[in-house]
């Protein structure tokens, strides 16, 4: 497995899917979306994995501004920038396996890849 979690050090769940994989002793690299924000591909890679729009990663909770522009934007490109360019619009984690991808705390889905 290769996988990586997208996060904010804050986000409970994060902290949660972390745990999860510590103690299944399954190696992964954290990337804290309140730093580094991710890049287009990997983006687009989570939404390949998961067949959805930009919109179904928003978080719920972001209260800014540019999470309710995010919603008003015409284009998918326009609102993958907006993304982009603000990595706490992101719900998270986001857990990548490979071309496998989870949004939010799903250790029934992870539990899975490890039996693979």
């Amino acid at each position: 497995m290769n996988i990586q979690i997208f996060g904010k050090t804050k986000c409970f769940d994060t902290k949660k899917a972390q745990r999860h994989f510590k103690e299944r002793r399954v190696k992964f690299q954290f990337v804290d979306l309140s730093k580094f924000n991710m890049s287009k591909g990997e983006l687009r890679s989570v939404k390949t994995a998961l067949k959805c729009k930009a919109e179904d990663l928003l978080d719920p909770k972001a209260k800014s501004d540019d999470a309710a522009m995010l919603r008003y934007l015409v284009s998918e490109d326009a609102k993958d920038e907006k993304l982009l360019e603000d990595g706490s619009l992101l719900r998270t984690p986001i857990v990548r396996n490979g071309k496998k991808a989870t949004v939010g705390y799903c250790p029934e889905i992870w539990k899975e890849w490890e039996n693979e």
